[in-house]
């Protein structure tokens, strides 16, 4: 009876131990971390909150930080992944010891955002909008805005311009397709993810595009640069703008479809490395419907990864570019075009 106790006993130690183990296995988590721009926050958080339910043992993180410090932490390899509407620069590339890839995983467009009571469509035109940000045109009822939106009755009130506080892809898009278009502003202030906008009591700085759309909404008679999934999700009027072609086109998944459609990837490498050079602009768009200001947006990982998590980054990319494309045009974004999404994979087996 002694002997029948003591071998029940053990056995149910036995059995108690090895469910603790196997609950501890179960709920390893593999976590992924990542960083960077604002930009695709939106449509990424809802790809990592989707996959990581749905993808047992693995959970993926991404803090909306901006394009620039989410590079400084890739350089700094603090995180497992970064994300940058500025595609890095030669430069910071060479820093990264383990190798980086630079991916296209979905594409957008800045909005010229508006709070003007009473005017639901705004039109500019491309050589009026560069000289608001340039502090040349200062007043709504200018002429110039006046004569593109005949009819429209415009406030006689000073603009207040928002740009970023931050270290910003969206300024580097934005600033680079102004310095396409206006010579002047190109000189003077250039394309930069931290532009040197004039000194003015009518610029007012706000962090991130969350924050850029805040401060527009509360701020009567101003105007700000925003990516088109935060106009939509926030139900902000954005201008009409003029492109290469004369015409005023709004932004929307056509228009941006057609803007990227013409976009040409480079034949090389990238710097010291045989990782193919996925680094593309289309900084003024040339076709008759497109939206003059759109852009890939890339995901930045290493070359070289641990085993486990090499492995969680190849499932998750092919996650983004097939699954999660399908939600990109309902949040504002533009999905990849199919030739895209063939160079991401290949680029991708190269995570290792």
């Amino acid at each position: 009876m002694k002997l029948f106790a003591k071998n029940a006993k053990s056995v149910f130690l036995i059995t108690a131990l090895v469910g603790a183990m196997s609950s501890t296995a179960a709920h390893a988590e593999l976590k992924l971390n990542g960083s960077g721009a604002s930009f695709p926050a939106p449509l990424y958080n809802k790809w990592f909150k989707d996959y990581s339910k749905q993808t047992d043992g693995v959970r993926v993180d991404y803090q909306s930080k901006g394009s620039g410090a989410g590079i400084r932490d890739f350089i700094n390899e603090t995180v497992d992944f970064a994300a940058s509407d500025a595609a890095m620069k030669d430069s910071e590339i060479e820093q990264v010891k383990k190798g980086a890839i630079l991916l296209p995983m979905t594409a957008g467009e800045v909005v010229l955002s508006y709070n003007l009571e009473g005017v639901k469509e705004l039109k500019l035109p491309r050589d009026v909008y560069p000289a608001i940000f340039m502090g040349k045109i200062t007043q709504w009822n200018d002429p110039k805005i006046q004569a593109a939106n005949p009819g429209v009755k415009l406030p006689d009130e000073k603009i207040t311009v928002v740009v970023r506080s931050d270290s910003s892809g969206t300024s580097y898009v934005y600033t680079n397709h102004l310095s396409a278009i206006n010579a002047e502003f190109k000189e003077t202030i250039g394309a930069a993810k931290s532009p040197n906008w004039p000194s003015s009591a009518l610029i007012v700085k706000a962090p991130k595009n969350d924050g850029v759309t805040a401060t527009i909404k509360q701020t009567p008679g101003s105007i700000g640069y925003i990516e088109y999934g935060f106009a939509k999700l926030t139900k902000m009027p954005t201008a009409i703008l003029e492109n290469q072609k004369g015409n005023f086109v709004e932004a929307g998944g056509e228009t941006g479809a057609a803007a990227l459609a013409t976009t040409t990837f480079p034949e090389g490498n990238l710097p010291g490395s045989d990782v193919p050079d996925l680094r593309a602009w289309s900084t003024d768009p040339a076709g008759e419907d497109a939206y003059p200001i759109a852009s890939f947006t890339w995901l930045l990982v290493y070359k070289d990864q641990e085993d486990d998590k090499a492995k969680a980054l190849r499932d998750l990319i092919e996650y983004m570019v097939t699954t999660g494309q399908e939600s990109s045009e309902a949040m504002g974004y533009i999905p990849l075009p199919e030739n895209v999404v063939e160079k991401v994979r290949n680029a991708a087996k190269m995570i290792k």
